[in-house]
């Protein structure tokens, strides 16, 4: 782990900038971050697969641009009174992995949680050449400190799970699996 650096990132990231990560880098993010959980992440998923039922642009009716975004699997708690958003910790990332491949699959470059991915996702992010990074669980309260703006974007019906704009300063990560496949959990 000696090799391992920190790296200040400008979102949102190429599939080259993506290339040059190694698990076990630490980054600091500076950027667009789109902030979406589990019931998001699945009704994204049934607008993609009915806009390619009918044949459509199945990025269409998404609520940002998947291609080379970043996304934060994250429910904001309340924001208190003067502050941008509440505590904004990761969730646990395998509650998405039903929907990730397709999301990679569509240009969606970085994702941000905590735990283990399937090998399915695995296998995706090899392929499309991505970066899963972890953000540090149960220090939610300072991770808020780096979101620097927070704009409710879809499903709102969603509460704490609709979809979020977030904009980043300096927010910590840790690469977790790189394009390649090297997984930090596996060390």
């Amino acid at each position: 782990m000696k090799d391992n650096k920190q790296i200040k990132l400008k979102l949102p990231l190429s599939k080259e900038g993506a290339a040059l990560l190694r698990a076990g880098d630490t980054v600091l993010l500076t950027g667009v971050v789109y902030a979406a959980r589990d019931a998001a992440h699945k009704r994204m998923t049934e607008l993609i697969n009915e806009a390619e039922s009918k044949g459509s642009d199945p990025a269409g009716g998404l609520p940002f641009p998947v291609q080379g975004a970043a996304v934060y699997y994250m429910g904001p708690s309340p924001a208190p009174p003067g502050k941008v958003i509440g505590s904004a910790g990761p969730t646990t990332s395998g509650r998405m992995d039903k929907y990730t491949p397709k999301l990679l699959d569509m240009g969606l470059t970085v994702m941000i949680g905590k735990g283990r991915r399937s090998d399915a996702v695995n296998e995706a992010i090899v392929r499309n050449g991505c970066v899963y990074l972890a953000a540090v669980g149960g220090a939610g309260a300072l991770l808020a400190k780096c979101i620097k703006s927070s704009e409710l974007i879809a499903y709102e019906d969603l509460g704490a799970e609709a979809v979020r704009r977030l904009y980043v300063e300096d927010f910590p990560a840790i690469v977790v699996t790189d394009s390649r496949g090297e997984c930090l959990y596996d060390r």
